[in-house]
C-alpha cells in the first residue's frame, strides 16, 4: 500500500473557513493566487451578511499566524500546508477589523473559529473579499478535487486531497 505524504489512503477533507460562494482559484482577482504562485486551491467570495468567522478547513497545528490576523496556515499531521488568506491586500489594514481566535502553535480541529473578520467594516478599504485556501506544498504524488461550487456555508466539505 501507499500511503503518502498523509499516511493513509483515505482522502483529506478540507472544509469551507466561511460561509458565502466557493469557485476556483482562477477566479480570484489577485494574479498571486489566480495564477496559482503560491499554490493550487480554492477561493470563498464570503457573505457579508453572515457572521464572519473563519473556521480552519483541516485538523492540524498552527504553522503560520499572520499578527494582522488577515491569514493563518494550518499544517496537518501528514504535513499538507493550508493556507486561509481573507481578503485581497488586506496586510494592509494592519490588523483592522480582524480579531485572532487562536495561537501559533495551537493545534485546531477542522471547524474551530480561527479568526473574526468585520467584512462590512473592511471591504471598502480592499479590492475584494475573496478568501483563498491554497495548499502551498501539493507534491506530485498528491490530487485535489474541488467537489463542491457555489453557496456554501462555513464547515461544508468543499474538496479532498488525496495520495496517489
Amino acid at each position: 500500500m501507499v500511503f503518502g505524504l498523509f499516511g493513509r489512503k483515505q482522502p483529506l477533507k478540507v472544509l469551507a473557513p466561511m460561509t458565502g460562494e466557493v469557485k476556483p482559484i482562477g477566479e480570484v482577482p489577485d494574479p498571486v493566487f489566480a495564477e496559482k504562485m503560491m499554490g493550487d486551491g480554492f477561493c470563498v467570495f464570503p457573505d457579508v451578511t453572515s457572521a464572519a468567522r473563519v473556521i480552519s478547513p483541516v485538523d492540524g497545528e498552527v504553522a503560520n499566524l499572520f499578527p494582522t490576523g488577515h491569514a493563518v496556515g494550518i499544517r496537518t499531521a501528514g504535513g499538507l500546508e493550508v493556507l486561509v488568506h481573507v481578503g485581497i491586500d488586506t496586510v494592509k489594514l494592519q490588523g483592522k477589523g480582524f480579531r485572532i481566535l487562536t495561537a501559533q502553535g495551537a493545534k485546531v480541529t477542522a471547524g474551530q473559529p480561527l479568526l473574526e473578520v468585520d467584512l462590512t467594516a473592511i471591504q471598502g478599504d480592499v479590492p475584494s473579499l475573496a478568501t483563498p485556501v491554497v495548499f502551498t506544498n501539493l507534491e506530485e504524488k498528491q490530487t485535489w478535487n474541488l467537489e463542491r461550487q457555489g453557496p456554501v456555508e462555513a464547515g461544508d466539505a468543499v474538496a479532498t486531497v488525496q495520495a496517489r
